[in-house]
């Protein structure tokens, strides 16, 4: 057993290139888990920056000079925040306390609807069942008010919070902007000078992370806009609120389609009940979700990301669990990294163990 692990050892970390790169991996993990929430404005700012570098390289090819090029698109940067924080929050945050409010009506109108399930249905369900759900369901309810009621009384922590995050992370994204290239050619210069298969992994990765971000995040502005024009359209309560969760629903691959469909659906039930707006409210949002995933995914991922479903499932499983709303985000670049880690790592170990010629 020691021979067949030493054996191991020695082909896949032998070459000083394998070795460093693990080593670099495992310590990035460690910084990222241990000092992930003091380092989160400078990680936000990182992906913000790497957002908009494609536009700035964009007018630099038409001719703008290079801090020119950064200032147009940090001055647009700042334009969309301020109009998401003036226009979008606060009516994604009145309709939010709408909501909570009619809470109870709705838990109300969902109780007189299952204990008419009993009596129409008696061979399928008793009414006991019917209370225990409704129990499991007001208990649910209370943690939840428990939860918001802890978040207004951490409001103040929560605000400061904010507050440095809307100062902080704009220098920050401006200087990664402008002295990005710097940066990088400084912390590539304590790398080794042998570095092939972390080029390797670099240039299968960097068309890939860029194609998947970009695309990701145009996505989400699409689907959101449009789900919040139809809903508009439509009458539908919460509009904001609604077209917010389906526009980030994009977010989990398979998954979060069919989570973001049943409070659609739910509000439609309650505001309308049975009938024809309810139906052509779910036609609508049934077109939206197919040409999402039948004409505007395969416009904007050109590059496609060559993964199995169930690899990107459990990527989203894995890395949500490590990392929340980003560890999801990232799941798919962070899964292609992995397959492009592993597939130049055996290369680059048989082609030292190849004797020369």
């Amino acid at each position: 057993m020691r021979k067949i692990f030493s054996k191991w050892i020695d082909r896949y970390f032998s070459d000083e290139e394998a070795l460093f790169l693990f080593l670099l991996l495992a310590g990035g993990l460690l910084v990222i888990l241990f000092l992930g929430q003091p380092l989160a404005p400078v990680i936000a700012s990182v992906i913000l920056a790497f957002l908009m570098q494609g536009v700035v390289d964009w007018l630099q090819r038409r001719g703008a000079a290079h801090l020119l090029a950064v200032s147009a698109v940090f001055v647009l940067f700042i334009g969309f925040v301020s109009a998401f924080l003036v226009f979008v929050v606060p009516i994604v945050w009145q309709q939010m306390v709408n909501l909570f409010n009619e809470a109870p009506r709705m838990v109300s109108e969902v109780q007189n609807l299952l204990l008419i399930l009993p009596e129409r249905y008696p061979e399928l369900i008793s009414e006991t069942q019917i209370r225990q759900i409704i129990s499991a369901a007001a208990t649910e309810l209370s943690r939840l008010g428990q939860w918001v009621l802890t978040f207004s009384l951490n409001s103040i922590t929560s605000i400061i919070t904010l507050l440095i995050y809307l100062i902080l992370v704009p220098i920050l994204v401006f200087f990664f902007l402008k002295d990005g290239r710097k940066l990088i050619t400084g912390w590539t210069a304590f790398l080794p000078e042998k570095r092939q298969m972390m080029t390797r992994v670099w240039h299968e990765m960097d068309v890939q992370i860029a194609n998947y971000v970009r695309g990701k995040s145009i996505e989400i502005l699409i689907v959101g806009g449009v789900s919040y024009i139809t809903f508009v359209l439509f009458g539908l309560n919460y509009a904001a609120l609604l077209a917010l969760l389906v526009g980030f629903s994009v977010v989990i691959p398979y998954i979060g389609a069919t989570l973001a469909t049943l409070p659609v659906f739910l509000i439609g039930l309650f505001q309308w009940g049975w009938g024809n707006d309810l139906m052509y409210l779910m036609i609508a949002y049934a077109v939206i979700q197919a040409l999402d995933g039948n004409v505007l995914v395969p416009l904007l991922f050109s590059e496609a990301v060559n993964l199995h479903p169930v690899s990107i499932i459990v990527a989203v499983l894995i890395f949500g669990s490590l990392w929340g709303f980003w560890g999801i985000f990232f799941a798919i670049p962070l899964a292609t990294l992995v397959k492009a880690i592993v597939n130049a790592w055996p290369r680059v170990a048989e082609e030292l163990d190849t004797p020369a010629e």
